[in-house]
């Protein structure tokens, strides 16, 4: 008896097909939130079999279901098909307990099925429960992986959803009704795009120890700087791909940030757990060209940023002094870099205005927040209570930045590497007009949530960067 599509009882994959992302990853990621330690057990579960794996990740993780990033193009399809009268089961390899809370959260399926402690739900397995529940009758699969292929052999009817055309064409030359929803092409831009490459430019505080010492011209210490710039960019970048994975539920809640490559679900965790490490191992082989100085600097850095993103970045203001002393430690590497000593001024002036700065990209999400009705960012220690306060400390740290440098304009140590050290006082007023304009801009609602970035994309900022810069050359 032949049966029409819309009359075949449909079975829908959870993982990378209702939803763009993998709750077997995202479970480990909350897990690893909770407890770092976690890791060292995943290998002694796992020796036991993927689907013991996926059980003890679930008992002790929660899975937050009105955060995952559906796919609403498949949503939509259900949602008209169920309209009909269509039956319709939602069934993964992930473990039966997550599945069956997505399942109740969505409120569209008829029957949720998921792994046991003992059966992965995958390929072959997923074939036989689905026999097991549709006995001796045809229907209809949706999918999007290849080893969906036995799956969709038997199938009468068959889904393709946020497939690559590679797999799409395996199934082209088959008589049976396909269906393709959300067809992916590429995950190349979106991978360059969670790079944040536009932030290497926060890495060019590598150079200012080469200009601040005189030697800008010298061509080998330059190079020197250059590699220095290139490994930390590496670094830095596998640095964000982890903060994004750790993140991903936090940035879900955000209104821009929600947008990126991991947290839409555009763009497979996959890329993120394979691409960071990747990195940090091009960022340390680049090092090693490099003095062992740099090369302890650059693990420093590293070692801060896991401290951040595991456990600072949820305590109230130890968050901006890390991000300080981060933003502090680049220029340390490029005095790492070119082998000389980095003076106490020019480390005293980056710790105050990196704190003012931290605390300024504070203020302005707590506005943003404000602004929406909001009272509280999610994953930090702040609330909209605290924008007086964070407003004073973090104008006060700007001024007292601007202090630091007077002092170090007439410091003896410091007027003797100058012909015309009288020359560094024009940047005091600089400065203060750079600061009073981003902190205006801020107390207006016109600035983006990354007051450095904000620096560097300005032209008014780039004007007045690069009229510093130029006294300092002249001064030299």
């Amino acid at each position: 008896m032949t049966t029409s599509g819309a009359q075949l009882p449909l079975f829908v994959d959870l993982d990378g097909t209702l939803i763009k992302t993998d709750v077997l990853l995202e479970s480990i990621l909350l897990l690893l939130q909770k407890n770092p330690l976690y890791l060292c057990m995943l290998p002694f579960w796992l020796l036991r079999g993927r689907a013991n794996l996926k059980y003890q990740v679930a008992q002790r993780v929660a899975i937050p279901c009105d955060l995952l990033p559906l796919n609403p193009e498949l949503l939509a399809y259900l949602h008209q098909q169920r309209a009909l009268g269509r039956s319709l089961t939602l069934i993964s390899a992930s473990n039966h307990k997550l599945v069956a809370a997505i399942g109740a959260h969505l409120a569209l399926f008829d029957a949720a099925v998921g792994s046991d402690q003992q059966t992965n739900l995958r390929g072959d397995a997923k074939l036989r429960r689905i026999l097991q529940l549709s006995p001796g009758a045809a229907f209809a699969y949706a999918g999007n992986s290849h080893v969906d292929l036995p799956i969709w052999a038997e199938a009468h009817e068959i889904l393709l959803v946020n497939c690559p055309p590679s797999l799409s064409a395996k199934l082209e030359h088959r008589a049976r009704s396909i269906l393709q929803l959300d067809m992916v092409s590429s995950h190349i831009p979106d991978f360059i795009t969670a790079l944040r490459l536009h932030q290497w430019l926060k890495n060019g505080l590598l150079f200012l120890p080469l200009l601040l010492s005189h030697e800008l011209a010298n061509f080998d210490l330059a190079v020197q700087a250059g590699i220095g710039f290139i490994s930390f960019s590496l670094c830095a970048s596998s640095v964000y791909l982890m903060n994004d994975l750790l993140d991903l539920n936090s940035d879900r809640q955000h209104r821009s940030k929600r947008l990126r490559p991991f947290a839409s679900g555009n763009l497979p965790l996959l890329y993120g757990l394979f691409g960071a490490p990747a990195l940090l191992l091009a960022a340390a082989l680049v090092a090693l060209l490099l003095p062992l100085e740099f090369f302890l600097v650059l693990a420093a850095y590293w070692i801060i940023t896991c401290l951040y993103s595991f456990w600072l970045k949820r305590l109230f203001l130890l968050d901006v002094v890390t991000l300080a002393v981060l933003y502090t430690l680049r220029i340390i590497a490029g005095s790492a870099a070119i082998g000389v000593i980095t003076t106490k001024w020019l480390l005293a002036f980056s710790l105050c205005i990196f704190f003012g700065l931290a605390l300024l990209k504070r203020f302005t999400e707590l506005s943003n927040l404000l602004a929406e009705g909001g009272s509280e960012i999610s994953g930090r220690a702040y609330t909209t209570a605290s924008l007086r306060a964070i407003s004073v400390a973090g104008a006060l740290s700007s001024l007292l930045a601007v202090a630091v440098f007077a002092m170090y304009i007439n410091a003896p140590d410091i007027t003797r590497l100058y012909s015309m050290p009288e020359l560094l006082w024009m940047i005091c007023p600089l400065l203060l007009y750079l600061l009073a304009r981003i902190w205006s801009k801020a107390h207006r609602g016109q600035l983006h949530e990354d007051p450095i970035l904000f620096a560097i994309t300005d032209h008014r900022s780039q004007l007045v960067v690069l009229l510093c810069a130029g006294i300092v050359w002249v001064a030299i």
